[in-house]
């Protein structure tokens, strides 16, 4: 394997733990992503970073939709 391809692969591919902080999750939830099939690993701890990049921007959406800050649920009590 050329060096060109291979900066392309360590490019392309990142950990567990890189997508965990790139997508600002708990270890926990990315096993709830990966056994709803939301994310799908290459490896057991490997992904495509396009694949996590897609992820980040459909969870920005869905927090917007979904969130609500602590104090501004009903019953809550702070």
């Amino acid at each position: 394997m050329d060096e060109v391809s291979r900066g392309r692969i360590i490019n392309a591919v990142v950990t567990s733990s890189e997508v965990i902080k790139i997508l600002g999750i708990s270890r926990a939830r990315l096993s709830q992503l990966i056994k709803h099939n939301k994310l799908k690993p290459l490896k057991k701890n490997l992904f495509l970073l396009d694949d996590v990049l897609r992820r980040k921007s459909e969870q920005a959406g869905l927090r917007k939709l979904y969130y609500r800050p602590r104090g501004d649920r009903p019953n809550e009590k702070l």
